[in-house]
């Protein structure tokens, strides 16, 4: 079986964890990224966005601290907002699903098998 679904994953986080046993009772084949020792690179978070359909600023995470350290306030570009997200992964959502062309922050209960439909 060849692997179809990718997800960016945080083992510490409990919503990645939930949609990973979800995943993984779909019978799905699927590839774990865990982004924080894998980490994505500008080239790959833009695509990721550009299957979710999102501007990058919309896949930062804006409660963890190095956000309001160094970026609450301020207009990034989206090039910029690519650049600090490989800079510092903590800030990507989670978790994401991607399979084939289309992509989920499945954070949300339900989201995960409403897309895996």
């Amino acid at each position: 079986m060849s692997i179809n679904v990718t997800i960016y994953h945080n083992p510490r986080c409990q919503k990645s964890r939930v949609a990973l046993q979800e995943l993984e009772e779909s019978g799905e084949e699927v590839e774990i990224r865990e982004y924080l020792k894998t980490i994505p690179t500008v080239k790959e978070l833009k695509e990721l966005c550009a299957v979710l359909n999102i501007k990058p600023e919309e896949l930062v995470r804006k409660t963890e601290p190095i956000y309001k350290e160094k970026y609450q306030g301020k207009t990034l570009t989206d090039i910029q907002w690519l650049k600090a997200l490989a800079e510092h992964p903590v800030l990507i959502q989670r978790p994401i699903v991607w399979k084939g062309n289309k992509a989920v922050i499945a954070r949300e209960a339900g989201t995960l098998a409403k897309f895996l439909k």
